[in-house]
C-alpha cells in the first residue's frame, strides 16, 4: 500500500478554503458541477412554495446555476440574491446573469457572519452550502436574521456516506491503494449532517421551527453523465480527495484510475455514469 510521507490528519474543507482555491476549483469545473448535481434543484426549488411574489436569497450560491432557476420559477415582482463566499464563483454567476429579465443580484458574503446584503428575506435556500461554516452555531443564528418574520428555509444536505456511492466511490478506491486519513464527522465536510439529529438542534437553537426532513433519493449523473474514463478523470478534479492523489506517486494514481474506472463502468446508463444518491431537504419557518 503506498504511503503518504508526513501524511496530515484528514483535510476539512473550511469556509476560507471556498473563499480561496476551493472555490477557484469549483469554477474551473463549474459546468460538470453544475451538471453532476442538477437531479436535487427540482425538490430543492418545489420546497420553497414560490407562490407569490417574495425576497429569496441563496446561500453559497456558487456559479449563481440554482439561483438562475429560482428566478425563473418564481413568480414575478420576486426579488433574487444569490451569496458565496468566492469572489471567482461570484464573478462567475454576475456574468451569466447579466442578461437575464428580472430582479436578481449576486454578493460576495460569508453566512456565518455577514450582515444581510438585502434583506430581510421571505425565503433561504442553499443546495449543499451550509456544511462548511467553521462555527455552525453562530452560522446559523446570524442566517435566521436574515429571515424576515413566518420567513421559510430550505436546506440541502448530503444524507449518509452508505447512501452516496457517487461521492464515497473514491475514498474506497483510494482506501484500497493507499492509506486514506478518517474523516471527522463534525468538521467541516459533505457528510456533516448526514444525521438530521445534528441540524435539526442547530436550526431549533437558532430560533427556527415547524422544522422538517425529507429525503430525494435518485440517480447522481457523474459530470452530467460522462463515459467511466471522463468520470474518473471528474472525480479525480472535482473532489477533495484528489488533493491526497497528487502528493500519490504516479503507480498509485494509476491503481486507483484503473479500479475508479471498473467502478464506475458497473454503474453505466444511458451511456454515462450515474450513481445512487440521498439528500435531506430540510424545511423551517422563522416565527412571526
Amino acid at each position: 500500500m503506498s504511503q503518504i510521507r508526513n501524511q496530515p490528519p484528514a483535510h476539512t474543507v473550511s469556509a476560507e478554503d471556498w473563499a480561496n482555491e476551493r472555490g477557484q476549483k469549483w469554477c474551473d469545473q463549474l459546468s460538470a458541477m453544475e451538471a453532476t448535481l442538477d437531479p436535487v434543484d427540482a425538490p430543492l426549488i418545489d420546497a420553497l412554495q414560490l407562490d407569490e411574489p417574495l425576497r429569496i436569497a441563496e446561500i453559497g450560491c456558487g456559479g449563481g446555476g440554482t439561483t438562475l432557476k429560482i428566478l425563473r420559477r418564481a413568480p414575478a415582482g420576486s426579488s433574487v440574491h444569490g451569496i458565496d463566499i468566492s469572489p471567482a464563483l461570484v464573478e462567475k454567476a454576475r456574468t451569466r446573469a447579466a442578461a437575464e429579465q428580472g430582479d436578481i443580484a449576486f454578493h460576495i458574503a460569508n453566512g456565518e457572519s455577514s450582515a444581510a446584503p438585502a434583506g430581510p428575506y421571505d425565503r433561504l435556500v442553499s443546495r449543499f452550502g451550509i456544511m462548511f461554516f467553521d462555527d455552525p452555531e453562530a452560522a446559523f443564528s446570524n442566517l435566521a436574521s436574515w429571515l424576515a418574520p413566518g420567513g421559510r428555509i430550505v436546506f440541502a444536505v448530503w444524507g449518509p456516506p452508505p447512501q452516496n456511492p457517487w461521492m464515497t466511490s473514491l475514498r474506497e478506491v483510494v482506501a484500497q491503494v493507499m492509506d486514506v486519513p478518517e474523516p471527522d464527522p463534525d468538521a467541516p465536510g459533505p457528510f456533516r449532517y448526514a444525521g438530521g439529529d445534528k441540524l435539526r438542534g442547530l436550526l431549533t437553537a437558532a430560533g427556527l421551527r415547524n422544522l422538517d426532513v425529507r429525503d430525494w433519493r435518485g440517480k447522481i449523473p457523474l459530470g452530467g453523465g460522462l463515459k467511466p474514463e471522463g468520470a474518473v478523470e471528474f472525480a479525480f478534479g472535482a473532489f477533495s480527495l484528489g488533493d491526497l492523489l497528487n502528493e500519490a506517486d504516479e503507480a498509485a494514481r494509476d491503481a486507483v484510475r484503473q479500479r475508479l474506472t471498473r467502478r464506475y463502468a458497473e454503474n453505466l446508463q444511458d451511456g454515462g455514469v450515474h450513481m445512487d444518491a440521498c439528500v435531506h431537504i430540510v424545511t423551517g419557518i422563522r416565527p412571526s
